[in-house]
């Protein structure tokens, strides 16, 4: 599993308090709003508003809210206009970082990127510095409980996977974008329990990082996802598991 992979997995299962969790409901449904304005209300015709709706069910956000969110996204009740921007940088150790932000005030959003940026250490760079280094993917994460590695590869490799790797938590499928729900369905259909779906950026190549730029480094990610217009942030750096431990401690 990638090291920006692990470390939110790992911030996903220590939980989050209510008003941690409000404002990840707010970003996940402003992430559907988007998606349905630009695709169409409908899951099954939109697979950007389907990953949509699955992350934010994830999440234990409310059916109802989901709803209202596509109807403001589709222009049935009224809602802000986002549109989607993506700052590129560095981050200590020298590792790159896209940060995707689903905002209705860009010069606001640039200007608290880049604040947090350099608070910890790290730089912005210029449009198409550090992008080439990352390609989009589907992702799915299984529990490593629920279903042998040789199953899920074996379903997830028919529908279309790329590639099933296993750690020692979690089996993580990785599927081109267009058929990540493909391959979701058919996880699903054989009853295989799917703790997350998502669409992201994997790093060509990583970069490992040992303590004390490894802590410097989650600390920037962290920053950059306590703000309220950030969508994802994604980076090219490997932690040791041990480390990641100690620092998830």
């Amino acid at each position: 599993m990638s090291g920006h992979s692990k470390w939110s997995t790992i911030k996903r299962k220590k939980g989050a308090a209510d008003a941690q969790r409000a404002k990840l409901w707010g970003k996940l449904l402003r992430f559907v709003e988007v998606a349905a304005r630009e695709g169409g209300g409908s899951v099954d015709a939109n697979p950007t508003l389907a990953t949509a709706v699955a992350k934010a069910k994830a999440a234990s956000v409310p059916n109802d809210n989901i709803e209202r969110a596509i109807r403001r996204g589709t222009g049935e009740l009224q809602g802000e206009t986002y549109e989607e921007v993506t700052y590129e940088g560095y981050g200590p150790g020298g590792v790159a970082v896209l940060v995707r932000c689903l905002t209705s005030n860009r010069n606001r959003s640039a200007q608290d990127v880049r604040a947090a940026f350099h608070a910890r250490g790290g730089k912005l760079a210029e449009p198409g510095a550090v992008a080439w280094m990352f390609e989009p993917k589907g992702m799915i994460l299984v529990p490593r409980a629920a279903a042998s590695e040789e199953d899920v590869f074996l379903v997830a490799a028919d529908a279309g996977a790329e590639d099933v790797r296993a750690s020692d938590e979690s089996i993580e499928v990785v599927t081109p974008p267009d058929t990540l729900k493909v391959v979701e369905d058919a996880l699903r259909a054989r009853d295989i329990e799917i703790e997350s779906v998502d669409l992201t950026q994997v790093p060509k190549t990583t970069i490992r990082l040992e303590e004390p730029d490894a802590k410097k480094v989650l600390a920037l990610l962290d920053a950059l996802d306590e703000l309220d217009d950030v969508q994802d942030v994604y980076s090219n750096f490997d932690i040791p598991d041990e480390v990641m431990a100690a620092l998830a401690s």
